[in-house]
């Protein structure tokens, strides 16, 4: 312990040695000023340098020389004197360089991997949301190589995350650093946020920070919405697809002086125009109503910073069959078979930041953030109807040890509430018998306070730095929790990033507001093969989620031609101590709920290169392999509808002056396995495996002083899985089976839409 204690006297020591500058980059335009990130900041006649993080923001040491060179290429360089006594400073580039009086258009960083914090974390900035339609947070994701997003059955809608190669349950999603879209939220969560609201999502893999909670096991992802105090001041945008689908968003501030200013946020989206492209009887997706309004305010002098708001969800969802898919038998007793979900939503916030003036590289915050939601569903004779009320407050304080701003601590002081009340009626159906009409309720309270500690320290010049974190929760049903988290990041130069991240995440299987989508089908729910429908106390046999992971980065710039190549190099490996496996393969008929009995493990596989080809031509290239198992009835076997490898190839190009923008991807997917059908005859078994298969989606946009004009095509080969549903034909037999998709339900897809931005004069 006493060697110990010297070599972190000396490891401190070393940060001791020169004073930290910190500043930010940004970007003049003729609107006002914006960050500008993954700009190159260096000392003159050195190599000694930084780069702006996703925010324009740096640190670097200070050096003698005191001249910092600020640049970017197609932006003017700029040199600015620096003090050792300065603190912070602000460097202006003019986006263009002059040549003859022509104006050269530069291209910024659309997606900015973070290369100055321990964290390994990817920035999509909202220039990457405009590449596609991205009608909502679930179609942000179509041009990055990390995030898959699919449909999880045929018939509802409902949408799932992958982040290597897990499904979106253990990825912790949160909207501005607070968690959010957890349980009844989390299949349908995704639509909750449109795309114009978005000012940038940041995606991080791993464990994540203690701070945000024991929850991210997989990853955290988080949205940044639009702030009153941003530079624009109103905004619109409207859209329609050949599947008849209409939206329109729109947002404005109001700025009332320099402190107070508030923003309102208003969506609408209507899909009423039914499609069975596959003339299965079935529609393809459900029509669809959703009205979503905000409103936020924002207050900020030198030491307070105050955010608050509300948000309110009002969604509608009706699926199912509209004709009997061309078969002469109709079910006269029971008619067609219709789902519905019908949602509303309500969502309150409060972030309250003090900047402590007495004591140096001090403050606090706290946050706060709460939801309620109801959700009313039936599919077939199955019915759900739940309500969720989710609290969550935490505390933080941020210093540093003595009068060294690289030896940083964050501590503090979260509570996390959810309610539930779930009425379910889970029918034993089988095809001309009587259906059992009796709910079941369940009911829980789960209290979570906590505590934690996170340090982060920066050696050798900032080229090392440490971050480590432990928090302690207690759950009033689970007990103790101890979440060890550590972040590492190297960098040996300049153009060279090296980090490794190691931590715990645990999580509360919520079987019914996770799953319901699976009602959507014959098979009933069993929780260790016991029927749920009659003994809703079997839930309580069911573990807390425990995993561990273990995750490497690195990240490399060439300079290539006068422009820079960027490669990025990732591994995870995710393994689960506790994990409530969904077994919906050993009998047919039944989704059988249990404890982890076995080995269960994702190792993940990324590489990842991004260059501009030719002048304001960005190409990017990805791969992914994904080994993930999981012991299912007593077998170690591939996950089911996971595919073993995607590619990515993103192609972007504007003309000078950015008047047009062309874009381009191409998704690989490949093959993976399908559920078996244990007991199903064989006329009504799909096969074991699917194969690989590609989606090409291009949009081109043309911009004007105040407007765009943009258009597309998804799916541009009209590929679609054939048969979705197993048994379509006769849904109310005991073979009828909608949850086993692995590829698109609609095909070619156009869309044209118009943007209107005005920003603010100052």
């Amino acid at each position: 312990m006493r060697n110990l204690f010297i070599v972190m006297c000396l490891l401190a020591s070393v940060g001791l040695q020169a004073q930290t500058i910190k500043g930010r980059v940004m970007e003049e335009t003729e609107n006002g000023e914006v960050a500008l990130p993954g700009a190159n900041v260096y000392w003159v006649g050195t190599s000694k340098g930084s780069v702006s993080d996703a925010n324009g923001e740096f640190k670097i040491k200070w050096e003698k020389v005191g001249k910092l060179v600020v640049s970017f290429i197609g932006y003017r360089s700029d040199t600015i004197e620096v003090k050792s006594t300065d603190k912070f400073v602000t460097c202006m580039l003019k986006s263009g360089e002059q040549l003859d009086e022509v104006s050269v258009a530069a291209r910024k960083q659309s997606t900015v991997m973070s290369t100055q914090g321990p964290l390994i974390e990817q920035l999509i900035t909202g220039e990457e949301l405009c590449k596609a339609a991205c009608c909502n947070l679930g179609e942000s994701f179509e041009t990055n190589a990390s995030v898959d997003v699919s449909y999880a059955d045929a018939v509802t809608g409902a949408k799932q995350i992958q982040l290597l190669g897990l499904t979106g349950k253990y990825v912790q999603m949160m909207t501005e650093n607070m968690p959010n879209f957890r349980g009844l939220a989390s299949l349908y969560g995704l639509t909750y946020i449109p795309g114009p609201w978005m000012s940038a999502i940041s995606v991080s893999k791993g464990t994540g920070s203690v701070i945000n909670g024991y929850e991210s096991m997989a990853g955290q992802i988080s949205v940044d919405y639009k702030k009153p105090r941003d530079p624009e001041l109103l905004s619109a945008n409207v859209f329609t697809s050949s599947e008849g689908m209409y939206e329109f968003n729109s947002n404005f501030s109001i700025k009332f002086n320099d402190k107070w200013s508030t923003m309102f946020l208003l969506h609408g989206d209507w899909m009423e125009e039914p499609h069975d492209g596959n003339k299965d009887g079935f529609l393809d997706m459900p029509e669809k109503t959703q009205y979503n309004v905000m409103n936020r305010w924002a207050y900020k002098d030198d030491t307070w910073y105050l955010q608050f708001g509300g948000k309110f969800i009002d969604e509608e969802r009706i699926g199912g069959q509209t004709t009997h898919g061309g078969h002469a038998h109709a079910d006269e007793k029971y008619g067609l078979y219709k789902i519905g979900i019908d949602t509303r939503r309500y969502e309150a916030f409060l972030k309250l930041g003090y900047l402590m003036p007495q004591y140096e590289n001090t403050s606090m915050a706290i946050l706060v953030n709460y939801s309620d939601h109801t959700q009313d569903s039936y599919y077939g004779p199955k019915m759900y109807n739940a309500g969720q009320k989710s609290l969550f407050v935490n505390y933080i304080y941020q210093s540093i040890f003595g009068t060294n701003p690289s030896q940083m601590y964050s501590a503090g002081l979260s509570f996390n509430y959810d309610k539930y009340d779930e009425d379910f009626r889970d029918p034993v159906f089988n095809y001309g018998e009587d259906i059992s009409t009796d709910f079941i309720n369940m009911k829980r309270e789960e209290r979570v306070p906590g505590a934690f500690f996170q340090y982060t320290g920066e050696f050798l010049d900032q080229r090392f730095i440490v971050m480590a974190g432990l928090r302690y929760d207690y759950h009033n049903i689970f007990g103790s929790i101890w979440t060890p988290r550590a972040h590492i990041m190297y960098k040996p130069d300049e153009f060279t990033s090296i980090k490794a991240t190691f931590g715990r995440g645990l999580r509360t299987p919520n079987i019914l507001a996770e799953n319901s989508y699976l009602l959507a089908s014959a098979a009933n729910f069993y929780v260790n093969g016991e029927l749920l429908g009659k003994n809703p106390a079997l839930l309580d046999d069911l573990k807390m989620e425990d995993s561990w992971n273990f995750g490497a980065n690195v990240n490399r710039k060439f300079e290539v031609f006068g422009r820079t190549l960027n490669i990025n190099l990732d591994y995870y490996h995710t393994k689960f101590n506790d994990q409530v496996v969904v077994d919906n393969e050993t009998a047919y008929n039944k989704v059988n709920f249990y404890n982890l009995d076995g080995d269960s493990y994702s190792n993940c596989y990324q590489i990842e290169v991004k260059y501009e080809l030719i002048p304001r031509l960005e190409a990017t290239l990805a791969y992914r392999y994904n080994d993930v198992k999981t012991t299912i009835n007593g077998d170690l076997r591939r996950t089911p509808l996971t595919s073993r490898y995607k590619g990515l190839v993103n192609l972007s190009y504007f003309t000078n002056l950015k008047k047009w923008q062309f874009d381009f991807t191409t998704q690989f997917n490949g093959s993976g396995r399908l559920p078996e059908q244990g007991g199903i005859a064989d006329e009504y078994r799909v096969a074991s495996r699917f194969d690989d298969f590609q989606i090409m989606n291009a949009q081109v946009t043309k911009y004007f002083r105040l407007w765009s004009i943009y258009a597309g095509c998804e799916n541009i080969g009209d590929f679609t899985q054939k048969n979705p549903i197993v048994n379509s034909h006769n849904p109310w037999s005991d073979t009828f089976d909608s949850s086993k998709v692995w590829g698109p339900l609609h095909g070619r897809k156009f869309y044209i839409g118009l943007r209107f931005a005005l920003d603010r004069k100052e």
